[in-house]
């Protein structure tokens, strides 16, 4: 199970070849804090999973398929491109999201209020 977790470790995505530690404490603590992720990381997909589940929903995997058994970097996905802008309208500050699209809504809706406030 572990090594299913740190196989992000050699996505290209991660840029590890670019981190240089020569100090064993902040090597240490490095460490410590890919794993404390890897723990919010494995409990908000298996939260996810089961909100799903117990709503009988589906969001679309890599294939276009649905699924009730995603991947949190698969639903990171959907809001890869959501973006927050603030204007001044009227002398008014107003809040707006950009390319937040209808499976973006769907996941929000699903995950609840505590949610929703921060997409509303």
């Amino acid at each position: 199970m572990v090594e299913r977790g740190f196989r992000f470790i050699k996505d290209q995505s991660f840029h590890v070849s670019e981190v240089y530690l020569k100090n064993d404490s902040r090597i240490a603590a490095l460490s410590m804090l890919m794993v404390l992720c890897l723990l919010v990381y494995s409990v908000a997909e298996w939260q996810f999973r089961q909100v799903l589940k117990a709503q009988n929903a589906f969001v679309r995997n890599q294939k276009n398929r649905p699924t009730n058994n995603p991947t949190m970097k698969r639903v990171f996905f959907f809001f890869r491109r959501v973006r927050q802008i603030q204007e001044i309208i009227d002398g008014k500050p107003v809040c707006s999201l950009l390319n937040y699209g209808v499976e973006s809504q769907a996941i929000v809706n699903l995950l609840g209020a505590p949610f929703n406030k921060y997409y509303n």
